[in-house]
């Protein structure tokens, strides 16, 4: 391998360390994943669950988008919604995939080398 590629795998190898935190090995037989959300307490985890719950009513009653009348608060609280979307946003991800494509820029002379190199055709 030349240099240049030993050194872009070792940067690799650095930012991955470093910027694949959305998702922690759980269950490493079945390839499982988890995805952390941080809440004050347990009253914040039930609104998150009551507000999911309600904004899935909505959604699945199109024509009506009314929520039973049984629901004393039927206010859905999108801000707490899109919260828990934000912490499980792979930002640090994506970062990495910047990086990869400071690396390897599309375009580059070695490009098909690289894309042979990398995925073999079978004989």
């Amino acid at each position: 391998m030349k240099t240049d590629e030993i050194e872009k795998l070792e940067i690799i190898k650095r930012l991955t360390s470093n910027c694949l935190n959305t998702l922690r090995p759980f269950d490493n037989k079945n390839r499982m994943h988890t995805a952390e959300i941080k809440v004050y307490d347990y009253y914040e985890l039930a609104s998150v669950i009551r507000n999911l719950m309600r904004l899935c009513i909505v959604a699945l009653d199109h024509d009506g988008a009314e929520l039973p009348i049984t629901i004393e608060n039927r206010s859905i609280d999108v801000g707490l919604v899109l919260g828990i979307a934000l912490q499980l946003f792979p930002i640090d991800e994506f970062e990495l995939l910047n990086e990869i494509s400071v690396l390897f820029p599309v375009g580059s002379e070695n490009e098909d080398e690289n894309i042979l190199s990398a995925n073999p055709q079978p004989s």
